[in-house]
């Protein structure tokens, strides 16, 4: 069935298309104006970002996927916090009030389905990309071949440590993209619960309580977008990655 936090993805995505077709337009006749300035310094900033973690030539692999999977989560948790989103719908009456069951639109990464299909997208990428780059045989010896050089009586033993540790590494890729999901869902759906309860908290004051309340959400939905594509460009790195992006990132492999 067709829900209302489809429609509200349908929406974002249509009017995020429509932006980048103006921007593209924009650009060929040479019209610079203000917002073409800000998404050329969007895009620049997070692809500076993004090359000095990765490095390189993995960055050129991945920032489409990167920067789109970035926009679009921050922008369906902003459009979240626009009025009528959620409040206009159809409803009965209540103790406290006209009581909104069934919204025209809602948060979409406040919907669990939708979290979980951009973890699996990102999973879907994640292996597409692990497969090309390392290849079938490369991507075994990833995850349950030895890591570093050793030799004589240890070598065996250490085999076997190492096949017990890619059973592990094996549970954490598939743990990965629901992890990913769940972080997204949780923060985005508590969010929602916060600002419905400051509005109900005083009815009389309905219209001012919350509003501190949707700056920090403001926030934190950048925060959430960020941190989801970060993870993914940190995935994808431990598994992808060359030498020149070991070099840019090696303390962050240590540190995961």
């Amino acid at each position: 069935p067709v829900t209302n936090s489809m429609i509200s993805t349908w929406v974002v995505a249509a009017l995020m298309i429509i932006a980048a077709l103006f921007f593209k337009s924009s650009l060929k006749r040479g019209r610079f104006k203000k917002f073409t300035g800000l998404v050329e310094f969007s895009v620049s900033s997070l692809l500076i970002f993004f090359e000095e973690l990765i490095g390189g030539s993995l960055v050129r692999k991945t920032f489409w996927f990167l920067a789109s999977i970035f926009f679009f989560i921050l922008f369906l948790n902003w459009a979240e916090l626009l009025p009528g989103v959620g409040s206009i719908g159809w409803g009965k009456a209540a103790a406290d009030g006209f009581l909104i069951d069934k919204p025209i639109f809602r948060g979409a990464t406040a919907d669990l389905n939708m979290t979980l299909a951009l973890g699996a997208l990102f999973f879907i990428f994640w292996l597409f990309l692990s497969l090309k780059i390392n290849g079938v045989k490369g991507f075994i010896l990833h995850i349950f071949g030895p890591k570093g050089e050793s030799n004589g009586f240890m070598f065996i033993p250490l085999i076997i440590v190492f096949i017990a540790v890619g059973f592990l590494e094996v549970v954490s890729i598939i743990v990965r993209p629901f992890s990913l999901a769940l972080r997204l869902y949780g923060n985005t759906f508590a969010g929602e619960v916060l600002l419905d309860t400051m509005m109900k908290k005083i009815p009389a004051l309905a219209w001012i309580v919350p509003i501190p309340f949707y700056f920090m959400e403001t926030l934190v939905g950048f925060v959430q977008a960020f941190v989801f594509t970060l993870l993914s460009a940190v995935f994808i790195m431990l598994s992808c990655s060359h030498e020149d992006a070991h070099e840019t990132g090696a303390d962050l492999q240590e540190a995961c």
